[in-house]
């Protein structure tokens, strides 16, 4: 079995102009980088380009501060914000959750294998519950309670985590708190929540009850980034499982949170392989 050398990762943005993909693909092919994969998707609507590349530099002696100084001058006449982002990148992730651990579970399964390639490198929560699986991963646990009238100054502690562990995604894996508007600014473009999604959509308490109440024939889940409009943040991923009249709430439950699993999963993979580029309200998300 042959093992693929881990790629560097290029992404871009720009105005919808002629050129764009030749700009990317001709400097790749100059400059002796072979493309493994690439996509690209111009959106009609907003007028901008996006563009993901992987290669594999052939040339001996590869530098990222020649590449930027050279591509620079190239990507100026397209106004192109672009990044690189270097082979294995293991971004360091902050993980906040309640008491439900269906979620953080499956995280850290799937950090540990190395299913996902990233550190997590710190858990908060609301509430002590899980601090045992914490402390058997090795991972630094902060128990930070908080009420209508402490929720400033608790927000103020996680920011400081956040700072303290140098964290570049952080991840509500069933987090049950409502973040302020100073918070969901704070974190813009760099948090991920999962929640359910079911037709029609039930909030508040007991969603899977009252989705059983109304004989529901599907369950779902959303995976989105955080923002000051409640769960209606950019989506990023979804996950739907068809139920039927034999499912009693219970059941619900059970396929509901595996489907939160998958979901939260598939977006927090996408997020760090560098596959999804916020675009207005939306996304723009290039599969693996």
């Amino acid at each position: 079995m042959t093992t693929k050398i881990a790629p560097w990762i290029f992404t871009a943005s720009c105005p919808s102009i002629i050129g764009t993909v030749d700009v990317v693909t001709r400097y790749m092919a100059e400059s002796g980088h072979y493309v493994d994969e690439i996509h690209s998707f111009d959106d009609r609507e907003s007028g901008r380009f996006f563009i993901r590349v992987e290669f594999l530099p052939k040339k001996e002696g590869f530098s990222a501060s020649v590449f930027d100084q050279e591509f620079s001058a190239r990507a100026k006449d397209f106004n192109m914000e672009w990044a690189l982002t270097e082979p294995n990148h293991r971004p360091r992730v902050a993980i906040m959750v309640s008491k439900y651990d269906h979620c953080l579970n499956d995280l850290l399964y799937r950090f540990r294998t190395g299913q996902l390639n990233i550190d997590v490198t710190v858990i908060i929560s609301n509430h002590p519950d899980l601090e045992e699986l914490a402390k058997w991963h090795r991972i630094p646990y902060y128990h930070l309670p908080i009420t209508a009238e402490t929720k400033l100054e608790q927000e103020a502690q996680v920011k400081s985590l956040i700072e303290q562990y140098d964290t570049e995604l952080v991840v509500l894996a069933r987090y049950m708190q409502v973040l302020s508007p100073d918070m969901c600014e704070y974190l813009d473009g760099r948090a991920i929540n999962i929640h359910h999604s079911l037709l029609p959509g039930f909030k508040g308490a007991r969603p899977y009850h009252q989705a059983w109440e109304k004989g529901v024939k599907m369950v779902g889940a959303t995976a989105h980034y955080v923002n000051n409009d409640l769960d209606e943040g950019p989506i990023i991923s979804q996950g739907i499982q068809v139920v039927n009249h034999a499912h009693y709430v219970e059941d619900l439950v059970a396929k509901g949170q595996d489907i939160e699993r998958v979901t939260l999963f598939n977006a927090v993979k996408c997020h760090i392989e560098k596959r999804v580029f916020l675009n207005g309200k939306r996304t723009v998300v290039f599969g693996g």
